[in-house]
């Protein structure tokens, strides 16, 4: 059930929490469904999930900016990406981002994933500009395009992207969300389930051209696996890929089969993904926040009552953000996320 709070969502306004200090309580949601004793190390028995901001179009990519101790997001309807900071809650970080055209571009035309470079920029999916772009997090500058195309083709809607900070090789899925017309749109140019590395030196290579819809994207915590979400109905699977040291990918296998899941919400798919220092890794899927160990199981599942998109760990690594439709919530945890 969940309990009302001192401050309200008046009006479900999405700067509802904007008023906010350390002794705020939010509104519970949801609830944590324990699958094995496991879990009971990574979520203590009374953790609870919390609504932190409510009203938002379609909360997305979500990235822990640790020195400015805030977490960013993106809403593509919307083409905004919001800050929160648990002292001032919920404001505007980046307005009219992802497309910069004058026309009207499909219903989710702003940017979606997010991450950062370890050198200050932050790492846009854009998806009606269809690249991928930086911005740096100080200063007066704008955004650059890192990329947006490839062997002289368009991307689709660049969606995810992560960072390997051993290599420094980024890499980044394309699926055909962003588009007007998805999957069957005139302009698509190139195959929808690739993932792509760019290289310290720009260069860029295709690294999985055999899924169907790649989308989300982590890092195992000594970097050697890349873990990759499929977000398709009739295989929901999450791919395991050995990382070679020149940065290329090894074979994939599956890590984890989603079907094997009920499925409670319509438009449920795996979906982005991160992983804490023990290599448990936080998918989101069928039911909410899928729970996997670093062998594959199935530990448990955080279920927001909501379609969940992305997670991300914040504050001090012990706090996992979850983008949950038009809610962004929150639960604590006991291990910390990498």
């Amino acid at each position: 059930m969940r309990h009302l709070f001192l401050c309200l969502f008046a009006s479900v306004s999405v700067f509802a929490a904007s008023a906010q200090s350390p002794t705020t309580r939010f509104t519970t949601t949801g609830r944590i469904i324990r699958q094995a004793p496991a879990l009971d190390q990574l979520l203590a028995p009374d953790a609870e999930i919390e609504i932190v901001a409510a009203g938002i179009g379609h909360a997305e990519g979500p990235v822990w900016v640790s020195d400015s101790s805030m977490l960013l997001f993106t809403d593509a309807p919307t083409r905004t990406v919001y800050r929160w900071q648990a002292t001032g809650g919920l404001s505007k970080f980046l307005e009219h981002t992802g497309y910069s055209g004058r026309m009207p571009y499909g219903k989710e035309p702003g940017s979606n994933g997010l991450a950062l470079d370890g050198r200050g920029n932050l790492l846009i999916c854009d998806h009606g500009d269809r690249r991928l772009a930086s911005l740096p997090l100080a200063g007066k500058f704008g955004k650059r395009t890192l990329t947006d195309n490839f062997q002289g083709k368009r991307y689709n809607s660049p969606n995810d992207v992560v960072l390997n900070p051993t290599t420094r090789h980024i890499y980044f899925t394309d699926p055909p969300y962003g588009l007007p017309q998805q999957a069957q749109d005139a302009s698509r140019e190139l195959p929808t389930g690739t993932v792509y590395r760019l290289a310290p030196d720009g260069k860029i290579t295709q690294e999985i051209s055999d899924l169907t819809t790649a989308n989300g994207l982590a890092f195992s915590p000594d970097n050697r696996t890349l873990y990759v979400s499929q977000s398709d109905s009739l295989k929901p699977v999450i791919m395991a890929y050995d990382v070679r040291p020149n940065g290329q990918l090894g074979k994939g296998r599956v890590f984890f089969d989603m079907s094997k899941l009920a499925r409670p919400r319509y438009k449920e798919m795996p979906d982005g993904l991160k992983t804490d220092r023990n290599g448990n890794v936080w998918a989101s899927g069928f039911g909410g926040v899928v729970v996997l160990s670093a062998q594959g199981q199935h530990l448990g599942t955080i279920d927001t009552g909501e379609v969940v998109t992305n997670c991300a760990f914040g504050d001090d690594g012990r706090t996992l953000y979850i983008a949950s439709g038009s809610f962004l919530c929150r639960v604590k945890t006991l291990v910390q996320g990498f």
